[in-house]
């Protein structure tokens, strides 16, 4: 009896101390989510991208120029950190979405390099319209994400889009130094679209 207690003791140990010892040695591998296709690492690599797009938007509410050129560089920094190592998917599609992604890097840059207000609105629909086609590429599905569409957002009245989290309309083109125009206010504006690949929990 005492024999097999013992015995029962040293095998214990042993579990216990290779299973410490391997603590910080070596990364933890993300458990998948329940209702996600995507690794965890992944979901929140690119959940980084959306705050940080999500923080540049509300820059061009304020118009604020040093406010911009530092959250667009935040942006292209979570960009760069997207964890596609932990994206499992063919070839061709992650190709295609590195590629995306380093053309949002190069919008970014020309934001930054812009010097007019109008010039940087109009990179950062071409950020928008990137990122928009990212997640569509990726099928992203760690959260619902609305297209949102502005009909005047530039000079000559053409329209551009931007990305919410939510389906109240903030425009970022027409923030608070807009003309005093009825038809130019921060919440004018539509859902274009909504996206959201999430996989229902299965009971």
């Amino acid at each position: 009896m005492i024999g097999v207690l013992a015995l029962a003791l040293g095998f214990t140990y042993l579990i216990l101390h290779k299973s410490s010892s391997n603590t910080g040695n070596t990364e933890e591998k993300d458990a998948p989510l329940t209702v996600s296709s995507k690794s965890s690492a992944f979901n929140r690599s690119f959940a980084g991208v959306l705050n940080s797009y999500y923080e540049l938007s509300e820059a061009f509410m304020t118009a604020d120029t040093p406010l911009i050129s530092k959250a667009a560089h935040v942006l292209n920094k979570a960009v760069d950190s997207i964890r596609f190592d932990q994206f499992k998917a063919d070839s061709s599609i992650i190709f295609t979405a590195l590629n995306v992604a380093q053309s949002i890097q190069g919008e970014i840059v020309g934001l930054t390099g812009e010097k007019t207000m109008e010039q940087k609105k109009r990179e950062f629909n071409l950020i928008t319209e990137d990122l928009y086609s990212l997640i569509r590429v990726v099928k992203y599905d760690g959260a619902v994400i609305y297209h949102m569409r502005c009909t005047t957002a530039f000079a000559d009245s053409s329209e551009a889009y931007w990305l919410s989290s939510t389906s109240q309309i903030v425009n970022p083109y027409l923030g608070k130094n807009i003309p005093a125009d009825n038809n130019k206010m921060p919440d004018n504006g539509e859902v274009s679209d909504s996206l959201h690949y999430s996989v229902p929990v299965s009971e």
